[in-house]
């Protein structure tokens, strides 16, 4: 897993012009960089379940320059992490799809904020708003927006602690 997670990282500055483009072709490559060695090669880049709503996730990605770019990098994030549209990794694919698409469009354009760090920081929190998103409630999708906005607040700070660190010397 952890050589996946780090076949992903090396490989998203190359695909962030490609992630408002090709959605569908961006997670296929995620997917394969992720689980290689993980899952069987034949299921590699290839859905396991959801097309419909990896269809519509792609439309809501591809081209969409009127949603606030935290918004939609949490709808993203939640969609591929309770979805679960590919065999293995999900987790993985599901935070560099967010990390694209908070990259892409602005947000984070050097890809500098750790959203993980927040993730992880809060991983009981993680795990439960991600539940509540999957149900289709008002009020899960409120959870797991609050949560993201909050990792997205505690990997900002990471930067400033890390900078500082910098400056000082450390």
């Amino acid at each position: 897993m952890v050589q996946g997670a780090l076949r992903v990282a090396e490989a998203l500055p190359g695909l962030v012009d490609l992630w408002s483009r090709a959605p569908r072709q961006v997670l296929a490559k995620l997917h394969v960089l992720a689980a290689r060695g993980v899952v069987h090669d034949h299921d590699l880049g290839r859905l396991t379940s959801g097309a419909d709503r990896i269809d519509a996730l792609a439309g809501l990605v591809a081209g969409n320059q009127t949603t606030p770019p935290m918004l939609l990098a949490a709808v993203v994030h939640a969609e591929l992490i309770t979805l679960r549209p590919f065999a293995g990794p999900a987790g993985v694919v599901a935070r560099a799809a967010a990390r694209l698409t908070l990259v892409g469009r602005g947000f984070d354009p050097r890809g500098l904020v750790a959203v993980e760090v927040g993730h992880r920081d809060r991983e009981p929190e993680y795990v439960g708003s991600a539940g509540a998103y999957a149900t289709g409630t008002p009020d899960g999708v409120r959870s797991w927006l609050r949560h993201y906005a909050a990792a997205i607040t505690a990997g900002a700070e990471e930067i400033t602690v890390i900078g500082d660190r910098v400056l000082a010397g450390v």
